[in-house]
C-alpha cells in the first residue's frame, strides 16, 4: 500500500461484527456455526479503530438486521432460510444485544442497518459518507465473499475508495476468503491493517 491516508477523509468500516454472529451467546453460536478466524477480528481491529478516531477519522458499523413482523417473527429471505436455518424470533433484531456491535469495537460513530450483503442496498451509508466528507472507506468484518464483498463492488461504482483490510476481514472458510481477496484485487486496493495503520501515521 503507498501513499499516506487522510484521516479526517478515512473512515474504518466495520461490516457485521455484531453480537449474534460472534458473541458466544449470540444466534450463531446457538445455531452450531462459528469460526476462529472470525472470533480474531475484534482484537485486530480494535487498534486501527482508536488509532484513527484519535486521528479525527470516522468508524462506521453495519448491523445485518432481521425485521420484525407485527407478530415479530423475523422477515427471512429464502434463500438465508435456507442458508441459516436456526435463525428465529428476535435474532439480529433492532435494539437487541445480538444485533449490537460486539464490545471491543465500540463506539462506531454511525451504525447502518442493512438488511442485505450491502451496506450501500437501502440504507442512509452513501448519504452519511457525503456529508460526513469521507471518500476513503478502511473496510473490514464479514463476510469477506459476502457482506465485504458486495459492499466494497457497490463503493466502486460509486467512486468511493476502498482499501479491504486483507487481515481485518474473514470468511467461515480460509479458501473462499483468499479467492475473494484475489477477485476484489482489480477494484480495491489489498492492505494489511499493520499497512494501514502505517499510511495513517505518514499522513
Amino acid at each position: 500500500m503507498n501513499g499516506a491516508l487522510d484521516s479526517r477523509r478515512t473512515a474504518l468500516l466495520l461490516v457485521d461484527l455484531q453480537n449474534d454472529f460472534l458473541h458466544p451467546k449470540g444466534a450463531y453460536a446457538r445455531g452450531g456455526q462459528s469460526s476462529k478466524d472470525i472470533a480474531a477480528l475484534p482484537a485486530r481491529l480494535a487498534p486501527l479503530a482508536r488509532e484513527l478516531r484519535t486521528r479525527g477519522g470516522s468508524v462506521i458499523s453495519t448491523h445485518f438486521t432481521l425485521v420484525p413482523d407485527r407478530h415479530g417473527e423475523p422477515l427471512i429471505g429464502a434463500h438465508l432460510r435456507r442458508l441459516r436455518p436456526f435463525l428465529g424470533r428476535g435474532d439480529f433484531a433492532p435494539g437487541s444485544f445480538g444485533h449490537d456491535l460486539v464490545d471491543e469495537l465500540k463506539p462506531a460513530d454511525f451504525r447502518i442497518e442493512k438488511v442485505a450483503y450491502s451496506a450501500f442496498y437501502q440504507t442512509r451509508l452513501e448519504f452519511v459518507l457525503a456529508r460526513a466528507g469521507i471518500d476513503t472507506l478502511l473496510v473490514g468484518g464479514i463476510v469477506t465473499n459476502g457482506g465485504v464483498a458486495s459492499t466494497v463492488r457497490d463503493a466502486h461504482v460509486r467512486d468511493i475508495r476502498c482499501i479491504v483490510l486483507s487481515d481485518g476481514c474473514a470468511a467461515f472458510r480460509a479458501e473462499v476468503h483468499d479467492a475473494t481477496l484475489v477477485s476484489l484485487g482489480s477494484i480495491v486496493t489489498l492492505a494489511t491493517i499493520a499497512e494501514a495503520r502505517r499510511a495513517l501515521e505518514g499522513a
